[in-house]
């Protein structure tokens, strides 16, 4: 774990690196004191051989020569040998049971060269030594030859020589303190470089642990910027990348905010498809059709379609046409409309694009016209076919007789009467739907209000044996337009008085609240049918389809009683039960004096 972290890789780099160039310099400089040793070695050597020549040579007498010799050899523990003519003369080996062999000094190549001339020789090497038992035996020594007398003694010579172990104990204590002052350095430098790799992972651990918190969406977190070097400008690097970090993430969020509220108000359904076909996104509106196509199969996924049939046909297209695809799918009563387009990945198709549009008022329009044609053209179709065949009899002379001719007349007369109040309601329910029906408020005392309506269909009640009665409960004044009330009071009267059988009753009652005044109109007729009680504001509604046309009217009157209701902020209902009667209220609210133009 330690090599995977910067400081161990900066701590065992730092002690790699050292301890190569402690090895190094250490190889060297042993070298180089293991030979400073033997320099000096055998330069000591070389002066006390010469210094030792010189009093040799000092002296007149040999045997003066060899005392003080002797006496200067022994104050510094030398080996000395003297040859002299080629012959020992004297040795500090005579005293010691170990002496080296006079052969070695003969028959050694460089030794010899001392005996011929005025060089001084060196050498180290392994020479034969003549113990008191006559055993030989050898031993590493330094040896240095210096002519005596040259030119006046043939092979004559000094030799000192001494053994090598001192030389190697010498070189072994440097050694040692060379090897302690490494293992110090070491120590040094593993100290100093777990100092310095701290120093400069601590605020790498920092921004590791700041980095982290970055990632779990702490954006505002800041590292401390406690130097002004490189690690100091990566700090200042790193709390301006989480500034700008934070501010693109808060774009991002804004912007994906604001395109999921479109997409949730929108009134169309989007669905976001990948390129497998598979569902990566809905709004509202798309998530209820998918549900409708869900509850159609069950509640259950139908092996791998993913999508209704009508979707899947047109993604394949779109994925294979590369352009929009337009189709239409009826779902639980309901109309969709499908527009798809292809998603693109730069180049690269990545799934569709399907709006889904929701055209069931659209189409049900749609069908209120054809219908309202339809029942317009079949409307006026019979009262112009009356009108044409009526007119053609008296232009044809079929009608003998005047009074067959005033029959005739009065039909025609009727006809067109019936066709303009069609024509007129046309009109008046055009105008409403379209916003422009035109309201004139103004005070209206509504009980006498109501005591003439009731006295205009008195003649007719009795005509048709009913008895029509009006009821009051404590109402005093209302603000609206007198004539489109009158209008609807109308229409709704006529209506009950209509399908009331004789001995019937037909009921106005009126009653006043403090939030507005409600009209009741009820009859004791046959009734509205519970299936058909949805549609009867509905244009050309008609109860009894099987009424002849001299008894029936034109269909729209309750629809112009609906927008005028509509209009005055009011509602109208209505409440039915077979052969019992039907009973139409509407409820006006308290308005204060004001003119309406819708």
């Amino acid at each position: 774990m330690l090599w995977r972290s910067v400081v161990g890789k900066l701590w065992i780099t730092i002690l790699l690196l050292v301890s190569v160039v402690l090895t190094f310099l250490m190889v060297l400089l042993l070298q180089s004191f293991e030979r400073f040793h033997v320099n000096e070695a055998e330069s000591r050597l070389v002066n006390h051989a010469q210094m030792i020549s010189s009093m040799y040579e000092g002296y007149s007498r040999e045997s003066d020569a060899i005392n003080t010799i002797r006496q200067y050899a022994d104050s510094f523990d030398m080996h000395v040998i003297f040859l002299v003519e080629g012959e020992k003369v004297w040795s500090t080996d005579e005293t010691e049971a170990h002496q080296i062999t006079l052969e070695s000094f003969l028959t050694d190549e460089t030794l010899s060269q001392v005996l011929s001339g005025e060089q001084v020789v060196m050498t180290e090497g392994d020479f034969p030594f003549i113990s008191e038992d006559d055993e030989e035996f050898y031993s590493e020594i330094m040896i240095v030859g210096v002519p005596m007398q040259p030119g006046v003694l043939d092979d004559s010579a000094v030799f000192l020589y001494q053994s090598l172990s001192a030389i190697d104990e010498a070189t072994s204590e440097t050694r040692q303190i060379i090897y302690f002052s490494a293992g110090i350095a070491i120590v040094l430098t593993t100290f100093f470089a777990f100092f310095l790799s701290t120093r400069i992972s601590a605020p790498l651990l920092k921004m590791r642990q700041s980095a982290l918190e970055v990632a779990e969406g702490k954006f505002k977190t800041k590292v401390p910027i406690l130097t002004h070097d490189e690690i100091g400008q990566l700090a200042i690097a790193f709390n301006r990348m989480g500034r700008d970090l934070n501010n693109n993430i808060h774009a991002l969020n804004q912007e994906k905010e604001q395109l999921a509220r479109i997409l949730v108000s929108m009134a169309d359904g989007v669905v976001t498809l990948n390129k497998k076909g598979r569902v990566m996104l809905t709004n509202p509106p798309a998530d209820r059709f998918i549900q409708s196509w869900y509850y159609e199969q069950g509640m259950k996924e139908q092996g791998d379609q993913l999508l209704p049939e009508t979707l899947q046909t047109l993604f394949e297209k779109v994925v294979l046409l590369e352009k929009e695809q337009v189709g239409e799918v009826e779902m639980q009563g309901r109309s969709w409309m499908i527009l798809m387009t292809p998603l693109y990945d730069q180049a690269e198709i990545r799934g569709a694009v399907a709006v889904l549009r929701d055209m069931t008022e659209e189409r049900r329009h749609d069908k209120l016209r054809k219908d309202f044609i339809a029942n317009v053209s079949h409307e006026l179709r019979t009262p112009i076919a009356m009108l044409q065949g009526y007119s053609e009899a008296i232009i044809d002379d079929i009608a003998g007789s005047d009074e067959e001719k005033k029959e005739i007349a009065k039909i025609i007369y009727e006809e067109s009467l019936r066709m303009g109040r069609l024509v007129n309601e046309l009109l008046d329910i055009a105008r409403m739907e379209a916003g422009h029906v035109e309201l004139n408020f103004e005070k209206l005392e509504v009980e006498p209000f109501s005591e003439r309506i009731v006295r205009k269909f008195q003649g007719l009640a009795k005509e048709q044996g009913l008895e029509l009665l009006l009821e009051i409960n404590n109402v005093s004044t209302i603000t609206c337009d007198p004539d489109r009330i009158e209008q609807v009071l109308t229409n709704l009267l006529h209506n009950a008085i209509r399908h009331t059988e004789e001995n019937g009753q037909v009921i106005l009652t009126v009653t006043q609240y403090d939030e507005g005044c409600k009209f009741d109109v009820k009859d004791t007729g046959t009734g509205i049918p519970e299936a058909d009680l949805p549609y009867v504001f509905e244009r050309f509604y008609k109860a009894d389809k099987a009424r002849t046309r001299a008894q029936g009217g034109t269909g729209l009157g309750l629809a112009i009683c609906k927008n005028i209701i509509d209009a005055h902020d009011g509602n109208i209902s209505v409440h039915s039960k077979m052969n019992e009667g039907t009973t139409f209220s509407f409820f006006l609210p308290n308005k204060t004096n004001k003119s309406k133009t819708g």
